[in-house]
């Protein structure tokens, strides 16, 4: 059988991907994958480090913005989009897939609409709560929607495409020992391992807070860290650190562009900081990690906070918003949980008691029964 796939932006689109066509793979030996991204973006990276072929389209974004420069932008896009759709029909021709899949980011406009006018049965996952515009304009065209969460069905004008889902999380998350995550990481024993997420392209804000954590933290290291910093931020967080605390890798402080080698990184981390993004959320639960959770201000109907509100409830993650706190009291929270093993045990229980543990076996078996379909 063959597999179009077609996500982008960010991790939390790419990861998704990555684990159905994992279980497709497993399920079906012998068959073939082809990823369409956007040309330049993570996917083109992140996918072949995975093992799979991608193509590229040009596509942009859609500004929200009235002025004339956002005008100029968003006609620029829809010319983007007609040529995006064509060249994905080109694509698919070649290829000839059974079904296509998306799992966000712009790029999945075009395809999953090109995959559609040719016959080929389609689907697109949505993880977070609320639909992004991407799905929206997807709906009325393809097969199926799924989706993360039960309460997701009234945000959709076609409930009967909608299926529930859960979100997928990467075998990879699942299969790490927390011992042996922290030896290959060199973290000694009996050391706590906090890791410092905040999306996969970094944020700013969040950088500047935790080059003063990790200053006041070299004061009294007991714990260690991995931060990402992003690609754009890597190298300001580090200049500004080797200028105020040159001996912050010493401190065992270990700041990265990208953090490549999360599933190990996550499997050995006592605390997690980090966004809510919903396919965070996912490997959180999996994996049953105890979160500080600081929702990104910048997204479309505060749908992060409204995700990170359901495990705070739950009982499993301490929410954060931004701009009500420093790095000094974020440290306390840190040091304070740090030092109360029983309170991040029963956070643990919690986050593993909202895991959907086969989210990415429902997919793949939605994207087999649509192949199979096409094929009678």
């Amino acid at each position: 059988m063959r597999f179009l796939f077609t996500c982008g932006g960010t991790a939390g689109h790419i990861n998704p991907a990555l684990a159905v066509a994992g279980a497709l793979a497993a399920a079906v030996p012998g068959s073939e994958f082809l990823f369409i991204g956007a040309e330049g973006r993570m996917e083109t990276d992140l996918v072949p480090r995975a093992g799979y072929e991608i193509k590229t389209v040009r596509i942009t974004n859609i500004s929200r913005s009235l002025s004339l420069a956002g005008i100029k932008h968003n006609l620029e896009t829809l010319k983007n989009v007609a040529t995006a759709t064509s060249e994905a029909k080109r694509l698919i021709r070649e290829f000839r897939p059974d079904a296509a899949v998306g799992t966000g980011g712009y790029v999945c406009y075009p395809v999953l609409k090109a995959a559609a006018q040719l016959g080929v049965p389609t689907a697109v996952h949505e993880s977070n709560a609320v639909p992004g515009l991407t799905t929206k304009m997807l709906e009325g065209t393809v097969d199926t929607v799924m989706v993360g969460f039960e309460e997701s069905r009234q945000n959709y004008r076609h409930p009967e495409r909608v299926t529930v889902t859960g979100t997928p999380v990467r075998l990879d998350f699942l299969d790490m020992d927390k011992a042996q995550a922290k030896r290959e990481l060199g973290i000694p024993e009996g050391r706590p391992l906090v890791a410092s997420v905040w999306g996969s392209l970094g944020a700013a804000h969040m950088n500047e807070i935790m080059t003063d954590f990790i200053v006041r933290a070299c004061a009294k290291p007991f714990f260690s860290l991995v931060h990402s910093a992003g690609k754009g931020g890597y190298r300001h967080m580090c200049d500004q650190l080797e200028r105020e605390r040159p001996e912050y890798r010493e401190c065992g402080m270990d700041v990265r562009d990208y953090i490549y080698d999360m599933p190990r990184v996550m499997a050995a981390a006592d605390l997690v900081l980090c966004r809510a993004g919903a396919s965070t959320l996912a490997e959180l639960t999996a994996m049953g990690k105890p979160a500080v959770l600081i929702p990104s201000p910048n997204v479309t109907n505060n749908h992060q906070e409204r995700n990170a509100r359901v495990l705070e409830s739950a009982g499993g993650a301490q929410v954060l918003l931004e701009g009500e706190f420093t790095a000094d009291s974020l440290l306390g929270l840190v040091s304070e949980l740090l030092q109360r093993p029983e309170r991040l045990s029963a956070m643990s229980e919690s986050m593993r008691e909202l895991a959907v543990t086969d989210a990415t076996e429902r997919i793949a078996s939605l994207v087999l029964e649509l192949a199979d379909k096409r094929g009678k």
